[in-house]
């Protein structure tokens, strides 16, 4: 049988500059690919081109860096079907999996063993009409729910979907500012005048590496 294929856009190690992983030594598997262009995407370069590579090779290439905890990204991972298998294959090799999904695409399907990060976009993404609302049923303890927001209205956006979808409580979620629109620091007076249980995300590996790819 012919092992699974899937288009890689990078392979590399650095620390996780995001979620509540942040700062720990981390393998990124980029998928290639994304059906979402939202406005602020600091990834635009893994929407074409990579490498196709097999299943046991990407693993093998995992297996070269001295740490067992792996993100698979994109793109939006999810837009290749052998996503699943890459993310299972993963898990049964003894990994610490998460996965960062935009939240457009169905994550029913993902193994359970895999922390999912999922999106929800903001009006100021402008992709907002494409969250698929039916993943938050999917939302577990051990994922953590991802708000990128690009100003006040986003934030008072989100705050709402918090309160109406009954999200607080059910797994962590993330706040984050997008570079250039909205400083770390006035988000987090707003997070603090309202009392949120939520954890402000700058990304680490910018303060740390600036937008260099592979970091």
């Amino acid at each position: 049988m012919t092992a699974p294929t899937l288009k890689i856009s990078e392979i590399f190690y650095s620390l996780q500059g995001e979620t509540s992983r942040t700062g720990l030594p981390t393998v990124f598997v980029r998928l290639t690919g994304c059906p979402l262009r939202c406005v602020w995407c600091d990834t635009a370069y893994s929407f074409s081109g990579g490498t196709l590579m097999s299943l046991p090779a990407i693993l093998a290439e995992v297996a070269r860096h001295p740490t067992k905890r792996v993100c698979v990204s994109g793109g939006e991972p999810l837009a290749q079907k052998n996503c699943l298998p890459l993310l299972t294959a993963l898990c049964d090799a003894g990994c610490d999996v998460s996965l960062e999904t935009s939240g457009a695409l169905d994550v029913s399907g993902v193994d359970s063993r895999v922390s999912k990060i999922v999106d929800l976009k903001a009006p100021g993404s402008g992709e907002v009409e494409r969250n698929l609302w039916s993943n938050l049923e999917h939302l577990t303890p051990h994922d953590e729910l991802k708000l990128v927001l690009a100003d006040r209205a986003d934030y008072d956006w989100a705050v709402a979907q918090l309160r109406q979808h009954g999200l607080i409580g059910r797994c962590p979620i993330l706040m984050a500012p997008v570079q250039g629109s909205l400083e770390p620091g006035t988000l987090a007076d707003w997070i603090l005048a309202d009392g949120l249980p939520v954890r402000l995300q700058v990304q680490l590996h910018k303060l740390l590496w600036g937008n260099m790819r592979g970091k």
